[in-house]
């Protein structure tokens, strides 16, 4: 089986992996609609590529807004932190070794 695995190589000792993250799903939610737009969120989860992408989008959207051109990023991001946020209050988003949230 896939989460199950002997522990150092007892036989009949079966150890299996967690299945629940030790990240909690208050403070995602909390971070995500407090602080979603910079993609602290996905940092908190581990994970940090998508975190990233939000947070670059952010500073590119703020630093054009006044080109108009700014709009279309920080839409993408808000878009994107909305979709987050619900998927933290029904617990599909996962962190990133992806285990549900407590």
């Amino acid at each position: 089986m896939s989460d199950e695995f002997n522990n150092s190589g007892v036989p009949g000792e079966v150890v299996t992996q967690s299945t629940v993250s030790d990240k909690s799903k208050v403070a995602a939610a909390v971070l995500c609609f407090f602080l979603g737009q910079f993609g602290i969120h996905r940092f908190y989860l581990g994970q940090a590529g998508t975190g990233a992408v939000m947070l670059v989008l952010s500073i590119i959207g703020w630093a054009t807004t006044a080109l108009i051109f700014g709009f279309v990023p920080l839409a993408i991001v808000w878009i994107w932190e909305l979709i987050d946020f619900i998927r933290i209050l029904c617990n599909s988003l996962v962190d990133s070794q992806g285990r549900k949230l407590r």
